[in-house]
């Protein structure tokens, strides 16, 4: 980098990229190989996610220190070692949790669903938090945290929200065509998830706790009801009430939840 002076000075379109540039300089030579010679499809995507976040944390901190002098970037971008994110981490985590049930016990209780028993469900738990955990921390820290800061050194404050949100959004539909269309209804539901997870990090003076326990409890509590199989829907409603392809944020019922949601963290976050 050593034209990174520079680099400071150029507009988010240039800048963006010529990150997402190095990163991918950096990984592809070494997840190849690893796609190649790794039989087992989920091991490889495993272990070259692994790889790419491990060398997404590095990247981060060079290029915070070298392209905006900063020394500690990772604190500039909400993830602070402190007690108060420790327990903001915590309710986020419970609260999306919590709503994740709470949605599918208003489904029951509606007759849209039915509840059933489930083996394995401690494994099924467990397994479940270590895999939210990874996605909200990673999702948290990319979207919230590293791009978010981008966007808000050349735009104000809604205009960061709304870009940082549809492009999170749109980040999961980066899938071939057929299975983008098939999905496209659960984008009104991650563009509002992604509006709460913003306004969440502003309504906690920009620290990223409340935000990575939140994305993570969503997570962990659609994972546990999915894989155990803890539901079956009674098909008395159309899909597009309890969820397009299984998906509750992709209904309806869900969107409601997350509007819901979303106008109290709005208020809460002065917006």
């Amino acid at each position: 980098m050593t034209n990174h002076i520079k680099i400071a000075n150029y507009p988010f379109f240039f800048r963006v990229p010529i990150f997402l540039l190095i990163l991918l300089s950096i990984w592809l030579p070494l997840a190849a190989p690893i796609y190649l010679l790794v039989k087992d499809s989920n091991l490889a995507t495993i272990l070259t996610m692994g790889l790419l976040f491990t060398e997404f944390l590095f990247l981060i901190r060079v290029w915070g220190k070298k392209v905006y002098g900063e020394s500690q970037v990772l604190k500039s971008y909400g993830l602070i070692n402190t007690r108060q994110n420790g327990l903001e981490f915590s309710i986020g985590l419970a609260i999306g949790t919590l709503l994740t049930f709470s949605l599918f016990v208003v489904q029951g209780l509606l007759g849209f669903v039915s509840w059933q028993n489930s083996d394995n469900l401690p494994r099924i738990i467990a397994e479940g938090l270590l895999s939210a955990l990874g996605v909200g921390f990673f999702e948290e820290l990319v979207f919230r945290g590293w791009l978010l800061d981008e966007l808000q050194r050349d735009y104000n404050d809604r205009i960061s929200l709304w870009a940082n949100s549809l492009l999170f959004a749109l980040s999961h539909f980066i899938k071939p065509v057929a299975v983008m269309l098939r999905t496209w209804p659960q984008f009104p539901g991650l563009l509002l998830l992604a509006l709460i997870l913003v306004w969440g990090k502003r309504s906690r003076q920009n620290r990223l706790g409340l935000s990575i326990g939140f994305h993570a409890g969503l997570v962990w509590g659609y994972y546990i009801i999915n894989v155990g199989e803890l539901v079956r829907y009674s098909d008395s409603v159309p899909d597009w009430i309890t969820g397009v392809n299984g998906n509750p944020l992709a209904g309806a019922i869900g969107l409601l939840f997350l509007g819901t949601l979303a106008f109290a963290m709005r208020k809460s976050a002065g917006s």
